[in-house]
């Protein structure tokens, strides 16, 4: 049975695998060197201060990762977080992305996000070996929109790539909005959520 839930720093060498081959093989990210285990576990704890880092699991098998992290440090910035999500490559377009951006939103309506901002590297014209506009139809199809794009601006295995950034709001943007709660303040009612979601699903 598949599931989502928090991740713990016992799994980090599992989850850096996953991220590993996305490093050596391809542009989805611009990372060019794989971070040492104890850098990313590091980055895991320092995410899960203020963020949430789920994991997606089937079993004793986990199948891919998803996290939200501050779009911008400073204060006027509190309402919007940036997604990251990283399935195991090969099962990729098995819904499983939908399934851990569900949670995500959740978990960010939860703590009163208001704006979800997602930074995706782009081909300059046609897909190559390394990278199409998958992510982006896949960020359309889950209601995000295309809101910036800057050229040139990744060099990765000796050629140039684009970047774009697209939203979705998920709130009102008041004149007075409640402060953000960080997601250690709410995770166990985030963890009941997402089994709402994955009991829907099945």
């Amino acid at each position: 049975m598949v599931t989502i839930e928090n991740a713990q720093l016992q799994q980090a060498e599992e989850l850096l695998e996953i991220y590993a081959w996305y490093v050596q093989n391809t542009a989805i990210t611009f990372e060019w060197d794989v971070p040492s285990l104890t850098e990313f576990r590091q980055r895991i704890a320092d995410t899960q201060t203020r963020f949430p880092w789920l994991v997606l699991r089937d079993g004793g098998r986990i199948l891919g990762y998803g996290y939200l992290s501050a779009f911008h440090p400073r204060k006027a910035y509190e309402w919007c977080a940036e997604t990251s999500i990283y399935l195991d490559h090969d099962l990729r377009g098995k819904g499983y992305g939908r399934k851990l951006y569900e949670a995500l939103e959740e978990a960010a309506g939860a703590m009163g996000i208001l704006n979800l901002n997602a930074c995706i590297a782009c081909p300059k014209g046609e897909a190559d070996e390394y990278l199409s506009d998958a992510s982006i139809r896949f960020h359309e199809h889950l209601g995000y929109s295309l809101v910036g794009e800057f050229h040139d601006c990744g060099f990765k295995f000796s050629r140039w790539y684009d970047m774009v950034w697209m939203e979705k709001m998920l709130g009102i943007h008041e004149e007075n909005p409640a402060p953000v709660i960080v997601y250690p303040d709410i995770a166990a009612r985030c963890d009941n959520d997402i089994d709402r979601i994955e009991r829907n699903q099945r």
